[in-house]
């Protein structure tokens, strides 16, 4: 027997690329605005993966990363209800 309710439950797949995809852009652009402006770091343990000499391109790749899983996550989870 199919559910016919409108809204089904998000996926557990929907869920963590939605969790990875708000850390890496929001610690990215975070990252960012503290290398050019010195504002405070809101996720600070992302600075851990950006190499010295290196801050501001691995920054830049974590915002593209976070989109990119984002976008796969949502294209996935579209391609479970149809």
């Amino acid at each position: 027997m199919t559910s016919t309710s409108p809204k089904s439950p998000k996926s557990p797949l929907a869920t963590v690329t939605g969790a990875l995809c708000f850390v890496l852009t929001v610690g990215g652009a975070s990252g960012l605005l503290y290398e050019w402006l010195g504002w405070i770091r809101f996720m600070g343990f992302l600075r851990f993966l950006a190499p010295d000499g290196y801050e501001i391109y691995s920054y830049i790749v974590m915002i593209a990363l976070g989109l990119a899983v984002g976008v796969a996550g949502d294209t996935l989870t579209r391609r479970d209800r149809a």
